[in-house]
């Protein structure tokens, strides 16, 4: 008998991932998940498309993003799942998320400044064009590269120049974990932590990071990820329980960016049963958590 599957992390060209929000939907189809969650970088742009998308095919969509924030190990990510439709209600949160845009924007520029003092004729609005009115990012400036013949394919633009030890690197500006579990339980989402291992930080720092963060709305620890080994989830695992936290799951999809990851299936043979998605339903209704 077959297990029902389900991915609670991917991205779509809202952010950094390749599919458009509806390719992604229907990838999801094709790969017969029984729900999906859309999370892209601090932008709930594509939720609505992907939404639709999802209705027409009768596939359960969660609306959901991503939040990157700095720490002293490193960056360390929150999903905020099933964000409401509702506007006043999110309010806040949007407001949260045109701030971190500014400051990528910002970010965008000083790369394009760096390329253009290296000789290469690529400039910001180059970048924005081909992101097509979509969150603009160093994929896109990588693209560029690509296009350019300048280097041979995506991993080599960010090892030469994008990466963290490449010539045009520029660091991100980010808000603290604090705002973003915040921003996102102040706009009734399910705040779960993304990836928890793949932050630098010792096992105890993390317990603490995530002792403090529940005090502010923290929901659930992202357990299930392409990144994570076994022992890393059976540590999550453990975390979770002591602290009473939920657990969750996803691929973190971005297609062509991630070429080994697919919609549903992560490195490493990852797959999230339906059983994570039901227990997540069953934490929602029980503390009173409503998408409106």
């Amino acid at each position: 008998m077959s297990i029902s599957l389900i991915d609670l992390h991917t991205h779509s060209t809202a952010s950094d991932g390749t599919d458009s929000p509806r390719e992604l939907v229907r990838r999801a189809v094709a790969a017969r998940l029984c729900a999906l969650a859309l999370t892209d970088h601090d932008t709930l742009d594509g939720l609505d498309e992907a939404e639709e998308e999802a209705r027409n095919f009768g596939l359960v969509f969660v609306r959901g993003c991503e939040i990157s924030t700095a720490t002293p190990w490193g960056e360390a990510h929150f999903l905020g799942l099933w964000i409401p439709r509702n506007r006043e209600k999110t309010a806040g949160l949007r407001e949260g998320l045109s701030e971190v845009q500014a400051l990528r924007r910002e970010r965008n520029i000083r790369i394009a400044e760096k390329l253009q003092g290296l000789g290469l004729p690529v400039s910001y609005k180059d970048a924005e064009a081909l992101a097509g009115g979509r969150v603009v990012g160093r994929p896109h400036f990588a693209e560029l590269l690509c296009r350019m013949g300048v280097v041979k394919d995506r991993k080599e633009a960010f090892r030469r120049y994008l990466g963290r030890e490449g010539l045009a690197y520029v660091p991100r500006t980010l808000m603290s974990p604090e705002r973003a579990v915040s921003l996102l339980k102040g706009a009734g989402a399910l705040v779960s932590m993304a990836h928890p291992r793949l932050l630098h930080a010792p096992v105890e720092e993390l317990e603490n990071l995530v002792v403090r963060l529940k005090d502010l709305g923290l929901d659930a620890l992202e357990a299930y990820h392409s990144e994570h080994d076994a022992k890393d989830v059976r540590l999550c695992v453990e975390l979770a329980a002591r602290h009473h936290l939920q657990l969750s799951g996803g691929s973190d999809y971005h297609g062509l960016a991630k070429p080994n990851i697919a919609v549903g299936r992560g490195k490493g043979g990852l797959r999230v049963s339906m059983g994570v998605y039901d227990a997540l339903m069953k934490y929602r209704s029980r503390v009173g958590l409503r998408e409106d």
